[in-house]
């Protein structure tokens, strides 16, 4: 009797598909980076006169390319395909129909039914293929047919004007490229979905997400405010417009954040600090009263704190069970105990630079890094198999 095949292991359980990624600079690489740690083949697809523009994101570079692109491209195989020669595309084209499972392309708008390789036509021509489009605006509106990239959703979709501190002082974006990341994250959740739909009935099907949508579904909460109550929300810097106390303040020796999130948690916070009579005061009774005087209590505790060393303060706030948190800069958290113990920050083959792995564990393993990222056309011998 024949044994059967191992299954995929608990931590790769998308070993067998295929994936084409048609996309640079952050949105579906991140997408193609989260299906490849899950155990999918990704084949990226690049310029061959330039490559992901992404790989000249620096410094810092790391063997010839920048981090950036090392972190988004880790684990893939990488082909270097002209789009605008008929033969390329059509080798490209073949491939994905002798051997795809889901494409993912954030091109710009237009540019992948251009050159052939549309959901349309290679549905089409492939009715089991998933095929993700990521794009900037959306598919439909006057907008769909305009670039986009993180910064200017940030600010077009609203995130931009809740972030900063508000009055005269310039807009703040959020540093790390969230909404890249989030359409990233929105594609996988997609795909999945359609890989599921896909095992029920045998046919793939198309995903679409966009930037912007994703910029809008990150202020769902400021969103939902203004849809209650007309009123445009303000940016609170390190704080939000729904709690108080609910922000950074500044100690003796560094920048704290508290989280007292609730009313019982501000009392405990007014012991800590040797305040009782914050807590008694009618204005700071509830949550809804300290919004409602913000400006009056958020100061009073600064100046109590801003008298505190850090460390006594976290002490004195961890053994009242209050959230609370320091800020670290990236070097800070990179070494810290906790990161350590997460195993998070993940070093694959020799040579390879250390990144983030994915934030999730499956059967308790963190999904691990394959091999390291591909140099540009590394894997061209693919397109004449």
């Amino acid at each position: 009797m024949t044994e059967a095949a191992p299954g995929p292991k608990a931590d790769a359980p998308l070993t067998g598909l295929t994936v084409f990624e048609l996309g640079h600079s952050v949105a579906a690489p991140f997408a193609g980076l989260i299906l490849s740690d899950l155990g999918a083949e990704v084949i990226k697809v690049e310029n061959p006169a330039t490559g992901d523009a992404a790989r000249g994101w620096g410094p810092p570079f790391w063997e010839g390319d920048a981090a950036a692109f090392h972190t988004l491209n880790r684990g893939k195989k990488g082909l270097a395909v002209d789009l605008a020669d008929p033969q390329e595309v059509g080798a490209l084209r073949r491939l994905i129909l002798a051997r795809g499972d889901v494409v993912i392309q954030n091109l710009r708008a237009g540019a992948a039914d251009r050159y052939g390789i549309g959901a349309a036509a290679l549905t089409a021509a492939k009715p089991d293929l998933i095929y993700c489009d990521l794009g900037a605006f959306g598919g439909t509106g006057p907008l769909a047919h305009k670039p986009g990239y993180d910064p200017l959703m940030q600010a077009f979709g609203g995130l931009m004007s809740v972030t900063a501190e508000g009055g005269d002082r310039p807009p703040v974006r959020v540093g790390a490229s969230v909404v890249d990341l989030g359409a990233g994250l929105w594609s996988v959740v997609g795909i999945l979905t359609a890989l599921l739909t896909r095992k029920a009935t045998g046919r793939g099907g198309l995903v679409a997400t966009s930037l912007y949508e994703t910029a809008l579904a990150w202020v769902s909460i400021p969103m939902a405010g203004y849809q209650a109550s007309g009123a445009i929300p303000l940016p609170f810097g390190s704080g939000i417009a729904e709690i108080v106390p609910y922000q950074c303040f500044a100690t003796r020796d560094g920048w704290l954040m508290i989280a007292a999130g609730n009313d019982n948690l501000f009392r405990r916070l007014c012991a800590v600090l040797a305040r009782p009579d914050l807590a008694a005061d009618q204005r700071f009774q509830t949550n809804r009263d300290r919004v409602s005087h913000r400006e009056i209590i958020v100061p009073m505790l600064a100046e109590v704190i801003r008298d505190w060393p850090m460390a006594n303060l976290q002490h004195q706030l961890d053994a009242s069970g209050i959230p609370n948190a320091p800020l670290q800069n990236i070097a800070e958290a990179a070494h810290h105990p906790q990161t350590a113990a997460l195993g998070i920050i993940q070093s694959g083959p020799e040579g390879s630079l250390p990144v983030v792995g994915l934030p999730l564990r499956l059967d308790g393993a963190r999904p691990a890094m394959r091999w390291p990222t591909p140099k540009l056309g590394e894997h061209n011998d693919l397109l004449s198999d």
